[in-house]
């Protein structure tokens, strides 16, 4: 089933929570509502739902209008972050239990219903804890019979609100590793809420970002993280350096003195440059549009966290660049910095588009400032 979210908006009191929300999830798409707390991730699915209601806007089903429907009506199930499991029922009887308060003409027998129940708990891989107790379960099982007992209604839509927030690390990657494959073989709309970028980028066919009420970007893991639409995108989203910079005739100043970059058409005015931490090449001083002193240096894997020091407009900025163990950096040393890919945004147009290319490589004859 398809779900539209149509110019939506919603406040609590004074305060603006959804503003102007434009939304189209297609059949069987797993969406990923991403940002910050406070961003309206959970207002939306819970009107979605039918939780909550929009002070102006529409929700339309596969074209029809959502609103006019119960919460029954538009059989969505409802995944929560703290699994919400009836704690004196079984694993079984969790499962069933959606089944089970169906009115009496709507209700399937006791073989048939048995029949889907355990079939759900072999899909979710815990069919061997089915005479089990909620408390007897750790977390990542609570969070899979959770789910269960969503599907097992057979929703046209399934909504999870940080599914896996209160897991630890280790199992929050298991388990949406799991979630991606599980809804290959399930194939219903879903929606999930997350404030985890990297849930978000590795599970989800498109994810949509938003901040304030707002949306700042829709479009797929690659787009979002190789293509940020917005400073606020590219910051939020994976690891940045970012250098306050202005834009004079064309030309990036950092601190007063110009860089040899291409401003990406970026208007005159206050702006900022984006750099992954993997884009910053260390470089003799000489050889660097930026230069500063390392101050930290830590092992990482099979890459270096290297923290420099720069001298910026009005205080020192420390930076945390990666660069791979064979490089030889020294607390101490002064170093100078070059950006291979960057991204320059207008502060003043940060909240509606971002200006010039979308990915800028250095050419050779410009790795000196000017």
């Amino acid at each position: 089933m398809s779900i539209e979210v149509v110019d939506l908006s919603k406040s609590f009191g004074t305060f603006t929570v959804l503003s102007g929300i434009n939304l189209h999830v297609r059949n069987g798409e797993l969406v990923a509502l991403l940002g910050p707390s406070g961003s309206g991730k959970t207002t939306l699915l819970r009107i979605i739902a039918g939780l909550e209601w929009p002070e102006k806007g529409t929700v339309r089903f596969d074209g029809g209008d959502a609103l006019q429907r119960s919460i029954r009506e538009r059989n969505v199930g409802f995944v929560f972050q703290h699994y919400a499991l009836f704690r004196h029922l079984s694993v079984y009887e969790n499962v069933a239990f959606g089944l089970r308060v169906k009115p009496r003409a709507e209700r399937m027998p006791e073989p048939q219903l048995a029949a889907r129940v355990e079939r759900l708990l072999d899909l979710v891989g815990i069919k061997w804890l089915a005479g089990r107790y909620p408390h007897q379960l750790s977390g990542g099982q609570r969070q899979r019979v959770a789910l269960a007992r969503a599907l097992a209604i057979e929703p046209r839509v399934l909504l999870l609100d940080e599914p896996f927030g209160a897991l630890d690390a280790k199992v929050r990657k298991e388990l949406r590793r799991w979630l991606r494959a599980l809804h290959g073989e399930i194939n219903v709309t879903s929606l999930f809420v997350t404030h985890d970028q990297e849930e978000a980028l590795e599970v989800a066919d498109r994810v949509v970002v938003l901040k304030q009420g707002r949306v700042e970007q829709i479009g797929t893991p690659e787009d979002v993280y190789d293509r940020p639409a917005t400073a606020f995108v590219h910051d939020f989203i994976g690891e940045s350096i970012s250098l306050p910079v202005s834009v004079e005739a064309g030309r990036v100043r950092f601190d007063g003195h110009p860089l040899a970059l291409d401003s990406q058409d970026t208007p005159a005015g206050p702006g900022r440059l984006f750099i992954r931490p993997y884009d910053m090449a260390l470089v003799p001083p000489g050889d660097g549009l930026l230069s500063g002193t390392v101050k930290q240096v830590k092992a990482f894997g099979p890459n270096l966290r290297v923290e420099v020091e720069l001298q910026g407009p009005d205080e020192l900025i420390a930076l945390e660049i990666q660069a791979r163990r064979d490089e030889r950096v020294e607390c101490g040393q002064a170093i100078g910095l070059r950006p291979e890919r960057y991204r320059i945004f207008a502060t003043r147009d940060e909240p509606s588009s971002a200006n010039g290319a979308l990915a800028h490589q250095i050419p050779p004859e410009a790795v000196h400032p000017a």
